[in-house]
C-alpha cells in the first residue's frame, strides 16, 4: 500500500514538472515576441470648434509611429466611441479627420454639439487618446449679428 502511494506521488511530481515546464516555455516564447519600443503621437489635435448650422465642419486629428503599421483612427464624443458604418453626414476622412458634410443643429436636437476626443491605435502597439475639443454651434444668422453684438450670437459663440 505504501509503495503505491509513493509511485502515485512520484508519477504526480512528474506530471506537476512536466507541465510546469511546458507553461514556462509558453511564456518564453511570449516575451521573445515581444516587440521593441516604438514612439507613437499626435501630430495634429482637435481645437475647440464653432461651427455654423447647415454648414460643413471639421475636427482635424493626426498620429505618427516609426512602426511600419499606420494608426487606426477612431473618434468619441462625450466620451463614447462613435458608430460612423451608417451616418450620412458625418465620416473619418483618410487622413483621420472628422468631417461634418452639414451640422445638424435646432432648439431640441443638438446631435453634433459636444466634447469630441480622438483615439489613434496600433495594432501590437497600443492605443492614445488626444485632447478633448469642443464643437459648439451657432445659427447662420450669427455670423453677421456677432459684429452687431447680438446678445443671443454672443451668448452662442461664447458657450455661455
Amino acid at each position: 500500500m505504501a509503495e503505491r502511494g509513493a509511485l502515485s506521488l512520484l508519477s504526480l511530481l512528474c506530471l506537476t514538472f512536466l507541465y510546469t515546464e511546458t507553461t514556462a516555455a509558453k511564456h518564453v516564447d511570449k516575451a521573445s515576441a515581444v516587440q521593441p519600443f516604438s514612439p507613437f503621437w499626435f501630430t495634429v489635435e482637435p481645437q475647440d470648434t464653432l461651427a455654423i448650422r447647415g454648414n460643413s465642419a471639421f475636427l482635424n486629428c493626426s498620429a505618427h509611429s516609426d512602426a511600419a503599421t499606420p494608426a487606426h483612427i477612431e473618434w468619441k464624443k462625450d466620451g463614447t466611441f462613435m458608430s460612423l458604418v451608417s451616418d450620412e453626414r458625418r465620416k473619418i476622412l483618410p487622413n483621420g479627420t472628422l468631417f461634418f458634410s452639414h451640422v445638424v443643429h435646432s432648439k431640441h436636437n443638438k446631435p453634433d454639439e459636444g466634447t469630441y476626443q480622438c483615439v489613434a491605435t496600433i495594432e501590437n502597439l497600443g492605443s492614445i487618446s488626444s485632447r478633448t475639443a469642443r464643437l459648439s454651434v451657432a445659427g447662420k444668422n450669427c455670423v453677421v449679428e456677432v459684429f452687431h453684438l447680438n446678445k443671443a450670437c454672443r451668448r452662442a459663440v461664447s458657450g455661455s
